[in-house]
């Protein structure tokens, strides 16, 4: 039987071939690069957007923390029927929101007084009980916060957008009046908050402690001068510590007291007194914080918290808000 054989040559891949397969294949890679990029991207937004939360939740935790524990809200104030924005209501954006009425810049601000159980100097003695009594927040100065400014040092208090305002350090809630607010659970000037400008004599009896009463039981009756408010014959010395969170720039700061000197000044009666502190920054590139006090009697005071964090790179932004009761781990 005789085998015919094919002896044509096999043709080589034409050029329309290789321009097709090349098409093809830059198709598939462009897909592929699209989901390796969309991929990246969405792992850069959850990671942005994780890392907002965090920080976060870390900077509303240490506040929640802080007011839980704390035996007294200084800032912010009630609000004042006097004047044309809201003392309760301290909010501030970045960049900057419009103030309200005649204030000239809105800002925020929350300030505690120092919880009892903290000891940063680690010496035995809680920071809040400052002459060492055993005793808290029982024997005012007429600068409550014995820090030689009026209201809180550094800090705006009344929310009119001036820091530090007035011609005497007695003034704590800078509205231009000194020492008009004993502690009686009374409005004594009608500014809406209650005993938050207090007298070195804080009851304002004109007696040391309580008049007709042996506050220290030592057996006398006022028997010291009437700024003594403890009868220790120590005089005016212990303080409200306050406990501040407010804002550096897009920073939240917190601030605490300290038992050691942390300014170097010595003068009129230091060296430790309310300028002494340390600040560290718990939250970065904030865009709103929001602090709003809610009062529910005059003796039982919330905050509202609102905090808004805004990746400058992204342009991912993430919004917590909770409410806390003024001591209410106590």
């Amino acid at each position: 039987m005789r085998m015919i054989l094919n002896t044509k040559r096999n043709q080589g891949i034409s050029y329309v071939e290789i321009m097709l397969t090349v098409t093809i294949a830059g198709i598939i890679m462009l897909a592929l690069m699209g989901v390796v990029n969309t991929a990246s991207m969405t792992s850069d937004t959850v990671r942005s957007r994780n890392d907002l939360i965090q920080q976060a939740r870390f900077a509303l935790n240490r506040m929640v923390d802080m007011t839980s524990r704390s035996h007294r809200l200084l800032l912010p104030l009630n609000d004042n029927p006097a004047t044309n924005w809201p003392e309760n209501i301290r909010e501030q954006t970045i960049p900057p929101s419009p103030p309200i009425g005649d204030s000239s810049f809105a800002t925020a601000v929350l300030a505690i007084t120092l919880p009892y159980d903290i000891d940063l100097d680690q010496d035995g003695i809680p920071d809040a009980d400052d002459d060492g009594d055993g005793l808290f927040d029982e024997d005012l100065p007429n600068d409550n916060h014995h820090d030689f400014t009026p209201g809180i040092i550094g800090i705006d208090d009344d929310g009119d957008g001036a820091v530090d305002e007035g011609a005497d350090w007695a003034e704590d809630d800078e509205d231009g009046s000194e020492n008009e607010d004993p502690l009686d659970g009374i409005d004594n000037d009608g500014d809406g908050s209650i005993d938050e400008d207090a007298p070195s004599d804080m009851n304002n009896d004109g007696c040391s402690g309580i008049c007709g009463v042996d506050d220290n039981s030592n057996g006398s009756i006022d028997d010291s001068d009437s700024d003594d408010d403890d009868e220790d014959s120590g005089g005016f010395d212990d303080p409200y510590d306050p406990v501040v969170y407010y804002l550096n720039g897009s920073n939240l700061i917190e601030r605490l007291p300290a038992r050691w000197d942390t300014d170097g000044i010595s003068v009129p009666n230091g060296p430790v007194d309310g300028r002494d502190f340390i600040e560290v920054t718990i939250a970065e590139n904030i865009t709103r914080f929001y602090v709003e006090r809610l009062q529910i009697s005059n003796t039982r005071v919330s905050i509202d918290l609102i905090l808004e964090l805004t990746d400058p790179v992204s342009g991912e932004t993430v919004s917590l808000q909770t409410t806390v009761r003024v001591g209410g781990a106590l």
